[in-house]
């Protein structure tokens, strides 16, 4: 029961009282139950139990990935990649179905669950593009809201910031925007996006959470085009 709560609630911090009452149990027992956890965690490869000490602590229940299952990941986009009628006109590469692919989804989303998790961000950003999927996964892994940034202003959305970028590919002039409402200044985000080749769209995201003072602590990208070599965002997942 204690593991099944954890790990339907991932990234939320418990109190270990709100345990201690709700199971009858003492902090050692408690402790000891965490640490069987984990061994049933670490044997499946799917993420940790973290106890943090102090003031404003308490335990959570970390998504996570094997490095086998990171691996067997890596070998089947290989293979889904390789066929050569995904390549369309224009030489855009179709990968709509990997993108909505539960299962590849939820493991893309546990490797930057992993990679994240100590990043203390306020949210997970990304573009309005087959990326939300793997955003809005990782955003829900990490306990943090989703935010999308568009690229036209909704009038649903109130008042809007917009900027122009040059896109990483053609150096074409593009826009996005952002609801004024969706972010707080002095806050920390990691944007998550599906696909980048020239990174212009990154360096967009990050320029805009800039002009509310939202810092980029971290960036991840599903899939990355070798060419061009030099890309506008270094630092990436």
């Amino acid at each position: 029961m204690l593991l099944d709560e954890l790990t339907s609630n991932p990234s939320r911090l418990f109190e270990s009282k709100h345990f201690c009452s709700k199971y009858d149990i003492a902090k050692s027992s408690l402790s000891e139950d965490i640490k069987l956890i984990n061994e049933i965690l670490e044997e499946n490869g799917s993420g940790h139990v973290e106890s943090i000490q102090g003031v404003g602590g308490g335990i959570r229940y970390v998504p996570g990935i094997s490095k086998e299952r990171i691996l067997k990941l890596q070998d089947d986009l290989i293979h889904e990649l390789s066929d050569p009628s995904r390549m369309l006109g224009g030489k855009y590469l179709y990968t709509s179905d990997i993108m909505f692919n539960g299962s590849y989804v939820a493991d893309m989303a546990r490797i930057f669950t992993q990679k994240f998790s100590d990043l203390h961000a306020d949210y997970v950003v990304t573009v309005e593009t087959k990326g939300i999927p793997i955003a809005a996964s990782t955003a829900a892994m990490l306990g943090l809201p989703l935010v999308v940034i568009r690229r036209e202003a909704k009038y649903s959305e109130g008042s809007t910031v917009s900027i122009n970028y040059f896109s990483g590919t053609n150096e074409h002039i593009q826009k996005m925007s952002i609801a004024k409402r969706s972010v707080e200044p002095g806050r920390k985000a990691i944007i998550i996006d599906d696909f980048m080749r020239g990174g212009g769209s990154l360096k967009g995201i990050r320029d805009i959470l800039g002009e509310f003072d939202v810092e980029t602590v971290g960036i991840g990208v599903a899939l990355e085009s070798r060419y061009p070599e030099k890309k506008k965002v270094n630092n990436y997942i």
